[in-house]
């Protein structure tokens, strides 16, 4: 019998006898946000649908809020049953201490080697020839969202790259809007700074950096392009005085700000208000630049537990997130790709289709998640913050920058 059987079996009638295996999971995951809300409603209906529960716990604030209380938990022996993290590096010290169990078996039996795309993502899952996680969507940060009202406003034309957004700022500043909101978080920023890197620098800079680690051309010339470009992001943030990302994709919704640099997750609240793309609002991929996206996104883990029950409906939940059915309605209101080559998207809208089209050529690297350790990713997120909220000269930073590259993991 399969597993997509069993979830059939469980959604059919909870009087028959494999109904006793029915159980409650608490699910923990950091989306608050509205559009997150609503994609997230529809990973725990179809759970639901096999007649176990999903037991929502949600963490408020961003992932670097949430992961050290759920690490918490795990290592402190009181484990949820299935948990978020990115795609990446960042559970593999609980894989390697046995806290988390392998999915060998529902990925064999649901073929994931076969339909999940770009295979990296599986990968990404996978240690010591073991499946840990499954991954629920692409999400990538190359994206520049921005407000056709807020340009009309300032008599200016919607920007079709960086170097035109940052040209009409002035005119946005004159009509009272800001021209680029950014949350005051440090993930939001390093984000905006590895969008330009990809943007303006290219596929071959960004891996110079990221996956090489090569701290000469950190402290280069090309880089030094990206850093006179983020001394222009913030002088252009200025006034955007909010904290959290969806505060400041408001910002743009509302025609306050004329854009954003933030991720495809963007998408889920533009929707939400009703915006239309293409009409209310413009994505720019690659912030109008190199047109690459990374696999950056979300996975979620699967806790070792001693209930057997537990243990059980912890596959099922494994399978149903990965059901083509719950890929299509999860990531349509998410804002994400389906990690799933095989799922039907003609619904999508214009943004959606322009991410569609970039991962259908295969232009596709690993997100700096991947690439990156944990530590080296607060380190960069720190130096971000202290560049933002100060005025450290871009040749500073760039120093700053190159050194953390060099002693990089």
């Amino acid at each position: 019998m399969t597993r997509r059987s069993l979830a059939a079996i469980f959604a059919a009638s909870v009087a028959l006898p494999l109904a006793a295996q029915a159980a409650d999971l608490e699910v923990t995951h950091w989306w608050t946000s509205g559009g997150e809300a609503a994609a997230v409603a529809e990973f725990a209906k179809a759970f639901d649908a096999t007649g176990n529960k999903w037991v929502d716990g949600a963490i408020a604030g961003s992932g670097d809020t949430a992961r050290p209380i759920m690490v918490s938990r795990i290592t402190g022996g009181d484990p949820m049953a299935a948990t978020q993290f990115n795609h990446g590096r960042q559970a593999e010290e609980l894989v390697a201490a046995g806290l988390m169990r392998n999915l060998d078996d529902v990925a064999k039996a649901e073929d994931w080697a076969k339909v999940i795309n770009p295979p990296s993502l599986l990968e990404g899952c996978t240690l010591d020839g073991h499946v840990y996680c499954v991954p629920v969507n692409i999400h990538s940060w190359q994206w520049l969202w921005l407000s056709n009202q807020a340009f009309k406003d300032a008599g200016v034309a919607v920007p079709a790259n960086w170097d035109e957004l940052v040209a009409a700022a002035p005119a946005l500043e004159k009509a009272g809007k800001v021209p680029l909101a950014v949350g005051q978080q440090g993930w939001q920023m390093s984000g905006l700074f590895n969008d330009l890197i990809l943007g303006l620098g290219g596929k071959d800079l960004y891996l110079k950096v990221y996956e090489d680690k090569d701290a000469d051309a950190a402290g280069g010339a090309d880089m030094a392009r990206i850093f006179k470009a983020l001394g222009d992001a913030r002088s252009m943030s200025k006034g955007s005085n909010v904290q959290n990302w969806n505060e400041a994709t408001a910002m743009v919704i509302a025609g306050k700000a004329g854009g954003q640099a933030m991720g495809d997750w963007a998408q889920g609240e533009f929707q939400l208000a009703g915006q239309v793309a293409g009409k209310d609002y413009t994505c720019l991929a690659g912030l109008g630049g190199a047109q690459f996206i990374t696999t950056g996104g979300d996975s979620f883990y699967f806790p070792v537990l001693k209930d057997a029950d537990k243990s059980k409906a912890q596959e099922v939940l494994a399978e149903v997130m990965l059901s083509p059915e719950t890929q299509v309605a999860f990531n349509l209101k998410k804002g994400s790709l389906p990690v799933r080559g095989d799922v039907d998207l003609t619904t999508a809208n214009d943004c959606m289709k322009k991410g569609l089209a970039i991962l259908k050529e295969g232009n596709v690297l690993k997100s700096t998640d991947e690439l990156i350790s944990p530590d080296t990713t607060t380190q960069l997120n720190d130096l971000m913050s202290e560049f933002f909220s100060g005025s450290m000269a871009p040749e500073d930073a760039q120093k700053r920058f190159a050194d953390l590259i060099a002693n990089a993991d």
